[in-house]
């Protein structure tokens, strides 16, 4: 559990990236709403200003792939407040195509953002929760971290990165009291599908009962997902105040449903090359 300021009778510090949508909005609201102070980060500054009036937010522009941003945030967390105790990775963007349809600078970009940008906020908040032996990490992953799907390979592949990073750094942190929780949410009613997410232009009818028909219904259902952020961010913030708290956090039935039909899967594929890999050591 974060504790920071707790003990001196404060409210905790809450750090939020890409409050200017969904979950990262929500999640503001909610903690604010529960008596927390929060730095309310986005891009667009403009974005947040239904925050810009309490006393107990502090708005910043935040550009999770520009390090001095970064830095100057953390900077003016601290100075403001004294303490960041809860840091949650939400910015993140989409990008919908075929592995082979996909343009390598939108990959990057979004490798930047959902990725090395996660990491570069963990860094530069670490030093003060390591001085405290005190704080949370909360990375917003994806069922899409668990579970690959078509049209999403390259999405996928920054949240399973997320997944692997925040397993090492659970494992790095938590010895020093520093927890780390990752987040699998599903579908919900988020702009992820919406301006959020990109797609290649280039189509290659191959594909097209695949990743043309996992776009399409991706578009379709943007909107009409059956999860309620309102709902998800409660559990977040219930997660972290909680005395032991999860390393993964499921959001949404399909969260729960795909995710454990898909370790269920792999664990009967890997148990049927059982002899294989025991067979691939020196003999004894």
């Amino acid at each position: 559990m974060a504790q920071g300021n707790q003990a001196a009778g404060e409210s905790l510090v809450w750090f939020i990236t890409g409050c200017s949508t969904g979950f990262g909005r929500d999640l503001a609201r909610h903690v604010l709403a529960r008596g927390y102070r929060a730095v309310v980060t986005a891009r667009k500054p403009d974005d947040l200003q239904e925050f810009s009036g309490s006393s107990q937010a502090l708005v910043l522009k935040l550009d999770v792939t520009d390090n001095a941003q970064i830095d100057a945030a953390v900077k003016a967390a601290h100075d403001r407040f004294g303490c960041i105790d809860v840091l949650v990775n939400n910015a993140g963007i989409g990008y919908f195509g075929a592995v082979e349809e996909s343009e390598e600078d939108q990959v990057r970009r979004m490798f930047d953002v959902n990725v090395f940008g996660l990491g570069r906020m963990t860094q530069a908040v670490l030093p003060g929760m390591r001085q405290r032996r005190s704080g949370s990490i909360v990375n917003i992953a994806s069922l899409a971290g668990i579970s690959p799907f078509p049209g999403l390979g390259y999405y996928c592949a920054t949240k399973f990165a997320v997944e692997g990073l925040s397993g090492s750094l659970a494992l790095e942190v938590e010895p020093l009291g520093i927890k780390v929780i990752v987040v699998e949410p599903s579908g919900f009613r988020t702009d992820w599908a919406g301006r959020s997410a990109n797609e290649s232009p280039l189509i290659i009818d191959d594909y097209a009962a695949t990743s043309g028909a996992k776009r399409e219904q991706l578009r379709a259902y943007s909107g009409k997902q059956p999860g309620d952020p309102v709902r998800a961010v409660k559990a977040i913030v219930d997660a972290v105040s909680s005395p032991n708290p999860p390393r993964h956090l499921l959001l949404g039935n399909a969260a729960f449903d795909v995710s454990t039909a898909r370790l269920e899967s792999l664990l009967k594929e890997l148990r049927a090359g059982e002899a294989v890999a025991r067979a691939a050591d020196f003999p004894k």
